[in-house]
């Protein structure tokens, strides 16, 4: 989707995702000390805001200018400081193992950008460094709800798994979400990955 059309889709409502921070993101960060966070595509910046409140210095990065100038409010409204940043991913280059996490929810661009981007998100990871990935599963476009129907936007655990190199992977896996007055839950992909201690 061009830039302009996810432009449109933010400035047409006041929320295009939920207001609230992605579950399976808080279930699996909320044991980790605060650190730097690398939030990418970060959207209207409620993952971004909620780390800032548990004390995470975070950067947020997305392609909409939309959608980063209502993360900038959001955060202004929740009194935390986040720098939001305004870059497609598939040119932006994190600083190199810098970053005690990185997250990166529902990116679903084509395989060749997005194994680009994962290399990238696994590079900015400093030893020790956790990354948290979720997106819709390939299953989702026959059993689940709502995403993208293209397969080569979809995820599966295993493929995802082999995009993030020189990162342990601690869980890869398929979880259920439930969609508000939907009968089927939604199935996605949950990577989460370590850098190794540095020797």
């Amino acid at each position: 989707m061009k830039r302009e059309d996810w432009d449109r889709k933010y400035a047409a409502v006041d929320n295009l995702w939920a207001s609230k921070p992605n579950r399976f993101l808080v279930a699996e960060v909320e044991g980790l000390p605060p650190g730097r966070a690398l939030d990418l595509a970060c959207g209207e910046g409620q993952n971004a805001v909620w780390l800032a409140t548990r004390g995470w210095s975070v950067t947020g990065v997305d392609y909409s200018e939309v959608a980063i100038a209502k993360a900038r409010a959001r955060a202004k409204r929740d009194g935390v400081e986040v720098d939001f940043v305004h870059a497609d991913l598939v040119e932006y280059v994190p600083e190199r193992g810098a970053y005690d996490l990185v997250t990166l929810l529902y990116l679903h661009i084509p395989s060749t950008g997005r194994r680009d981007v994962h290399a990238k998100a696994s590079a900015a990871l400093a030893p020790e460094g956790t990354l948290v990935l979720v997106g819709h599963d390939l299953a989702n476009a026959t059993e689940g709800v709502g995403g993208p129907s293209d397969r080569d936007l979809l995820y599966t655990a295993d493929g995802i798994a082999s995009e993030l190199p020189g990162l342990d992977i601690e869980k890869a896996t398929t979880v259920l979400r439930d969609v508000h007055g939907e009968e089927r839950d939604a199935i996605d992909t949950l990577v989460r990955a370590r850098r190794p201690a540095a020797i």
